[in-house]
């Protein structure tokens, strides 16, 4: 008998916290993703901010994913790339050196290819290709993700446009009862105007700091694919001449600069 009722007790008790559990779950979705007015019914301008703003919230958290894969230091500083390079530069292979970075798609390669392109005209000329097309395409790279800066920026706006159209709400069933209004009559506005707020801030919080990370991400990474683009090049600088080498018609950093050329006008 005592096991029969401690079974029909945990049974009891189990049943309770299962309703208790969906009445829960209801309440929940009542509170975070539908606006109610105070006769019951759906408000369907409030309830549209909260959609809006999930919305957002989900292409947001999917944009920073994807910038955050596409932003990678395989993608704008490939370790593979320079050490491929600077062989290719020593043994003096410079067409395997252009053929490499040109099959590349990285930051490096792109900027490195950009300065092969100028070779016949000089030194000074390819690192002004090399400094031009790396401001580019950085600039591109931070252009894209100003889009999370924007999300972050508006998201709050849309929130308070919720918050102020739920305090209209509460403050019309105020007016209607006369100036006694019943709590339930203000739950819904207030509700509306406390859930848009919530998820105007879900919103931007996200936003901004993946903004945030993801900018100086792409600075230090440019910047240092950048500085190791120069240090490449500058196996092309020529070389101050003594008073011999004045007087011959080449030097060994002219033979130098002639080769590169060639192969450049040859690709």
């Amino acid at each position: 008998m005592d096991a029969k009722r401690r079974l029909l007790q945990v049974c009891s008790v189990a049943l309770v916290s299962a309703n208790t559990f969906a009445q829960s779950e209801d309440s929940f979705g009542e509170a975070f993703f539908v606006s109610k007015s105070s006769d019951g019914s759906i408000e369907l301008i409030g309830s549209s901010v909260t959609w809006l703003l999930l919305l957002l919230s989900m292409f947001s958290i999917g944009l920073m994913v994807h910038l955050a894969l596409a932003n990678r230091r395989p993608t704008i500083l490939p370790s593979s790339l320079s050490e491929g390079l600077r062989k290719q530069i020593k043994k003096k292979q410079f067409q395997n050196a252009i053929s490499l970075a040109e099959r590349d798609d990285s930051y490096l390669g792109k900027i490195l290819v950009a300065a092969f392109k100028e070779a016949k005209f000089g030194f000074p000329a390819m690192m002004r290709a090399l400094e031009q097309t790396a401001d580019e395409l950085a600039t591109s790279r931070l252009r894209r993700i100003e889009l999370l800066n924007v999300f972050g920026q508006v998201s709050p706006m849309i929130g308070l446009f919720g918050t102020v159209y739920g305090m209209i709400l509460a403050f019309g069933a105020i007016v209607a009862s006369g100036g006694s209004a019943d709590p339930v009559a203000l739950a819904g506005g207030i509700g509306t105007a406390l859930t848009t707020t919530f998820w105007g801030l879900v919103v931007a919080i996200p936003a901004l700091s993946g903004y945030a990370i993801l900018r100086n991400k792409i600075d230090a990474l440019t910047v240092e694919a950048t500085i190791d683009a120069e240090d490449i090049l500058n196996n092309f600088r020529p070389r101050p001449r003594s008073k011999q080498e004045q007087v011959l018609p080449t030097s060994q950093n002219d033979a130098k600069n002639a080769v590169v050329q060639q192969t450049v006008e040859a690709t």
